[in-house]
């Protein structure tokens, strides 16, 4: 009964984070040409009276040109009682639309994703906008996704939002609120009891490692709802920049 249970809710979690991607993971707007990472992610959703469910991923991120941000990054789901297993397969490109003529920074979220075990393919695009108050960073996304080369086709149109207010206390220590949630089609909006919401604290910074290279981190713990379930969610990113 405990493998059946575990079975479902990763299957029920697996096919929400096809919808959700990267939405655990904040969108930012910055310059960083000729910049190389490796980009280490993992993140975790635990409900009431269920096994935790983790994502870990793992990519490679260049900075093509001063407006270009590309990224490879393959995705994984596992859990306490079943096995890791290949979830998914992205492409990121981010675009910087603008270059500090305005009091906010925009760029171009875009990411196509290749989803396993008969969920076919997603691609998400949307805005994502930042700007600064004296040490306070603010950032504000608007991610759609739309599902192709499903079971019975193409499903309608997602809208998803990330949030984030961050303190810049120094380069290596800086901290704030992070927001994500997912509203449902994005002309008619879910019931709320089926919508997601969540926020909670996060940390970030970057530590320098020799001359040139950088080891960035943040981390959030987030609390609220996820398709209407209750549940805490833990995010944490880490990047090697050289």
């Amino acid at each position: 009964m405990a493998k059946t249970l575990a079975f479902a809710t990763v299957t029920l979690l697996a096919s929400a984070a096809a919808m959700a991607d990267p939405g655990y993971y904040l969108v930012t707007v910055y310059e960083n040409e000729g910049e190389a990472n490796i980009d280490y992610r993992y993140w975790t959703v635990k409900m009431p009276r269920s096994t935790q469910t983790v994502w870990p991923e793992i990519g490679f991120g260049y900075g093509v040109t001063k407006r270009w941000y590309t990224e490879l990054y393959a995705s994984y789901i596992g859990s306490g009682t079943m096995a890791t297993k290949l979830s998914s397969l992205n492409w990121q490109n981010d675009y910087l639309l603008t270059q500090g003529q305005y009091d906010f920074d925009l760029a171009l979220h875009t990411n196509l994703i290749h989803n396993y075990g008969g969920g076919g393919q997603a691609f998400e695009y949307g805005p994502a906008l930042q700007t600064e108050v004296g040490r306070i960073q603010l950032n504000a996304n608007l991610i759609f996704e739309r599902g192709f080369d499903v079971p019975g086709g193409s499903g309608p149109t997602q809208l998803k939002y990330q949030w984030q207010a961050k303190y810049r206390w120094k380069p290596a220590f800086q901290f704030g609120l992070q927001g994500f949630g997912e509203l449902g089609d994005w002309d008619r909006w879910a019931p709320r009891n089926r919508q997601s919401h969540r926020a909670g604290p996060m940390v970030s910074g970057t530590l320098p490692i020799g001359a040139t290279d950088s080891f960035k981190y943040q981390a959030a713990f987030l609390k609220g709802s996820v398709y209407g379930s209750r549940g805490n969610m833990f995010s944490m990113r880490l990047q090697y920049v050289y």
